[in-house]
């Protein structure tokens, strides 16, 4: 399968496909950085291009005749860690991303985006653009702890494949989870050399110190050092020794959101900081792509969980083997 990533950032979702032996053959990103840290990574070309200039957008990207266009639109406007206002104007390019897939009509797409989108009248406006256009859709909250990656991460999946029935990947997204979630030591051993480590919580309610024997909390865009008079917290390990724990670097939050160790990333710390926690987990990635690959070869696992020939509603459910 050919496929075109949009909104690509440093390339998490790329890479990921790539590994599931899908061949990606451009990518589009408008962020300067990101866009030199794709270029080191891949051999396919990276176009800066403003796809809210959907005319133009579309011509460039109909050229590559992808049969499966991907992407992550910006999330600030609804993530838990901004302000949660979808007036702010990136909430919009998941509109350009719904008009780009629908004037294309790849044989699938996929969007990914947080969870907090379920929330917003943007979705709903979309999915039943996408049901106009022929898309029998699935959509899906992961926890990505479950799908490979050693990150208590959950984001949320549209995917729909062209003249198809609802929900039909439902049930092997749910077969291919893992039966535990992956735990920083389950992926990388003891190649961090810490038992240990900080990560900066949103207020001090919240625990900050974390043990590399459970997944790591969701990877941000800021990562900051501890504090001058930070307390354990009642939540954090007990008799922990404050002096000798440090927060992840940049390398090692790229490790947790499973890019490899040769994927490189020049650019300044800030920037390097925002893109990996942008990311979308390489394996997270792969995941999906082998979900539609099963499908493809294979065709739907049936699932009772939700009814393919009703009209297309959101399924209130996150799959994952906890609930």
């Amino acid at each position: 399968m050919k496929c075109v990533d949009l909104f690509a950032g440093c390339g998490g979702l790329s890479r990921g496909f790539e590994n599931a032996g899908f061949d990606v053959v451009a990518a589009f990103e408008y962020w300067e950085p990101s866009i030199n840290v794709y270029k080191e990574n891949f051999t396919h070309p990276i176009f800066k291009q403003d796809l809210t200039n959907e005319v133009e957008s579309i011509e460039k990207i109909k050229a590559y005749t992808p049969d499966l266009i991907m992407g992550g639109p910006p999330c600030q406007d609804f993530s838990s860690a901004g302000k949660r206002d979808i007036t702010q104007g990136r909430a919009d390019l998941t509109y350009h991303f719904a008009n780009i897939v629908c004037a294309i009509k790849p044989n699938w797409f996929v969007m990914e985006n947080v969870e907090q989108i379920k929330k917003s009248h943007i979705l709903t406006d979309v999915i039943e653009q996408f049901s106009h256009t022929g898309y029998g859709l699935t959509s899906v909250i992961l926890d990505a702890s479950f799908c490979g990656v050693p990150q208590s991460r959950t984001r949320f999946f549209l995917i729909g494949h062209l003249n198809d029935k609802h929900n039909q990947l439902t049930g092997t997204l749910k077969k291919n989870l893992a039966e535990k979630q992956m735990t920083i030591r389950d992926y990388l051993g003891d190649k961090l050399q810490v038992e240990l480590y900080y990560r900066h919580p949103r207020n001090y309610n919240r625990r900050g110190v974390f043990t590399i024997d459970e997944p790591s909390p969701t990877v941000r865009g800021v990562n900051r050092p501890v504090p001058k008079g930070y307390k354990l917290n009642t939540c954090d390990p007990e008799n922990a020794d404050l002096t000798k724990i440090r927060p992840l670097t940049t390398i090692e939050r790229s490790y947790i959101q499973t890019f490899p160790s040769d994927f490189r990333f020049p650019g300044t710390k800030t920037n390097l900081e925002q893109m990996i926690g942008n990311a979308v987990p390489v394996n997270l990635g792969t995941f999906i792509a082998n979900a539609i690959k099963e499908y493809s070869a294979h065709g739907a696992i049936k699932t009772s969980l939700f009814d393919e020939t009703l009209p297309f509603e959101l399924p209130n459910v996150s799959l994952n083997r906890m609930g």
